[in-house]
């Protein structure tokens, strides 16, 4: 049966939650936008606007710094379900005061109340992304995780279209609409959230530590375990930091390089509006590309996607428009709009492909006590880079800088140019984040393979697969591409045990290295290699990590499963005989003989070699079929076969 993420919006595990996310961040932007409105509003002068403007980000994104690490202390030891319900609550506490703040046109006690929302989100944070893994089985968290970030960037938008249009509606009533509007916000997800699902603490015996400045240094070692989550971690703080680099500077490009009329913020909230869209849609296609799996071969895909549409958008658009003092409308009529449309769509739907598939890392990596911790270290992280960003984004577009009584030349780059280095920033950060992690790389090329040659479906994998430790993989083998399909089935790497032949051929020997593949021999003809193979299996189960073996060990040459051989009795006794039985996850492959890739069977009575088999059509339909792991102390290579057998007969 066909299966998409938009199940999940019918069902109590992940409907309530996913609505208080999103109308927290519609509240929080309906708030943020409707201060900038009452500003305008009360005829404040530009510098103190300007003052205000500038202001309101800082003090909403300092209680990431100082609370992310007591945020991920409470969300690891306290039902999530409840935690959920007591910032909702707090939730409506911040805007009662905040309407208060508007009723009496108080910018001081507004911007406490920012302060305090700030609180409040910090503390909702850790949860929002540590709830997931809970509530979703495992192939479901790549369609989830969109679903959230389709749902906050849709949110964000929209939140700040309807605060912004406040005072400009409702004029001298806007204060009144303001803070109805925030408290009816606020008690509305505090309703929902009591519809949650209770859901287990990760760690409910976790002492907590209120020192803020040692946890976060704990917690942000954590994110730092794992060399694959701590570089999706890296990656999405590069995101936040791509994408307040990129609309920080959309209300000035409207009017500079689109021609918009200085005071019409329309075109800026339709370039914004396509920024958003694009990504809540890249979001959206992340389950449907990656086959329901965690495909971080999309990260590679999005970072480069990125880089390809910023470079456009600056040939697009580097200089000043070919007509000025332009509403919405003059902008989509002007000559160019459509390929600016496209660019910042583009942008936006290559990130959702960039960030999507780094939260389901993440979430399926992180051991279940740690991954509140990891996700408040992530937002410290974050924040920083936000910081950056803004500051970064200031400063380059400065000719000169007065540091000490002493003036500095500064770039003074246009923001076409900004985004040509934002474009060029890009692509060696990710560059660097694949060469630390060869696995984001290599995921990529299998996901290009896999999805150019064939049409992959993927049945009882993802959810029997361990979320971390050891297991032995097991399937037929039919074809030269079997590694390569089971790599794409699974959001694991896994280390196949291959021919030394196949692994020494040039070109490909690099990328099976990267791969960690383990050569092996035969008995007659390496006997040594064929022992360190035997002591390099034994090794990566003992730490961990999953090793594919095609017991057959050979590809087929009729279509049929062979006998297994007894090496993977072997493999079991000696782990057993070690104190650490490994449980076998039995696959199989189906639809794959129909490929190029596998052999031709030749004439049972020319004695040739079998020759490489013509393919019946181009995509072939391949199936891939698992079952869950069994930790049987007497389990026989013929028990397995019988098993393989059996889930290929059952598929058929």
């Amino acid at each position: 049966m066909a299966h998409n993420q938009f199940e999940l919006l019918r069902q109590r595990r992940f409907l309530p939650f996913f609505a208080v996310q999103a109308l927290g961040a519609f509240n929080d932007n309906v708030y943020r936008q409707a201060i900038i409105g009452l500003l305008g509003y009360l005829a404040v002068a530009d510098a103190d606007r300007t003052l205000y403007a500038n202001l309101a980000p800082a003090i909403f994104i300092l209680p990431y710094f100082l609370f992310s690490s007591i945020a991920g202390q409470f969300a690891e030891k306290l039902e999530k379900s409840r935690l959920i319900r007591v910032t909702t609550a707090m939730e409506i506490a911040i805007m009662s005061l905040a309407a208060v703040g508007f009723l009496t046109q108080n910018m001081p006690l507004l911007l406490v109340a920012l302060f305090c929302t700030g609180v409040q989100s910090t503390l909702f944070g850790p949860v929002k992304y540590s709830i997931l893994p809970s509530v979703l089985k495992p192939e479901e968290l790549t369609g989830g995780n969109g679903l959230v970030e389709m749902g906050t960037s849709i949110s964000i938008l929209v939140g700040m279209i309807f605060g912004g249009l406040i005072f400009t509606l409702a004029g001298s009533h806007g204060t009144v609409v303001a803070a109805v509007a925030i408290i009816a916000l606020a008690i509305t997800g505090n309703l929902v959230s009591r519809m949650i699902p209770k859901v287990d603490a990760g760690a409910p015996d976790l002492k907590i530590n209120w020192n803020p400045i040692p946890e976060s240094l704990a917690i942000w070692r954590l994110t730092r375990k794992q060399t694959a989550v701590r570089n999706a971690v890296l990656g999405v703080s590069w995101f936040w930091f791509i994408g307040t680099m990129l609309t920080a500077q959309l209300p000035s490009y409207a009017v500079v390089n689109l021609g918009a009329l200085p005071n019409n913020t329309t075109v800026y909230v339709f370039c914004l509006a396509l920024f958003s869209v694009g990504t809540g849609v890249g979001s959206l296609l992340c389950e449907k590309l990656s086959g329901r799996t965690v495909e971080i071969g999309l990260v590679p895909l999005g970072a480069f996607g990125i880089s390809a549409f910023l470079i456009d958008l600056y040939f697009s658009r580097s200089g000043a428009p070919p007509v000025s003092g332009l509403g919405l409308g003059g902008f989509l009529q002007a000559p160019g709009s459509v390929r600016l449309m496209i660019d910042l769509v583009g942008i936006g739907l290559f990130t959702g492909f960039f960030v999507v598939p780094l939260f389901a890392l993440i979430q399926s990596r992180t051991p279940k006590d740690e991954i509140s911790r990891v996700i408040a270290g992530m937002n410290i992280q974050n924040a920083a880079f936000i910081v950056l960003a803004a500051v970064l984004g200031i400063a380059l577009q400065m000719k000169q800088l007065t540091l000490f009584g002493h003036r500095i030349g500064m770039p003074g780059l246009s923001i076409p140019q900004l985004f040509l280095a934002l474009a060029i920033a890009n692509a060696v950060v990710a560059i660097y984040i694949f060469t630390l992690v060869p696995e984001f790389l290599m995921r990529f090329l299998s996901w290009v393979l896999v999805r150019t040659l064939y049409r992959l479906r993927v049945r009882e994998v993802e959810q029997h697969v361990p979320d971390q430790g050891a297991a032995l993989i097991v399937c037929n083998h039919v074809s030269y591409m079997d590694a390569l399909i089971l790599s794409a089935a699974i959001s694991r790497p896994v280390r196949f045990v291959m021919y030394y032949k196949i692994f020494n051929i040039p070109v490909m020997r690099w990328i099976f290295r990267q791969a960690k593949a383990i050569p092996i021999a035969g008995a007659k003809e390496n006997p040594a290699l064929m022992q360190r193979a035997f002591d390099e299996i034994d090794a990566a189960l003992a730490d961990g990590q999953l090793v594919g073996i095609f017991p057959e060990g050979a590809l087929t040459r009729d279509g049929q499963i062979a006998p297994f051989k007894s090496g993977v009795e072997r493999i079991l006794a000696r782990a057993a005989e070690n104190g650490r039985p490994v449980p076998v996850m039995a696959m199989a492959l189906r639809g794959m003989w129909a490929s190029m890739w596998s052999h031709r069977s030749a004439s049972s009575q020319s004695g040739r070699l079998a020759r490489m088999r013509v393919p019946r059509r181009f995509r072939a339909h391949v199936e891939v079929v698992g079952s869950a792991p069994v930790a049987d102390g007497d389990l026989t290579a013929e028990l397995l076969e019988a098993k393989v057998r059996a889930l290929r007969g059952d598929a058929a």
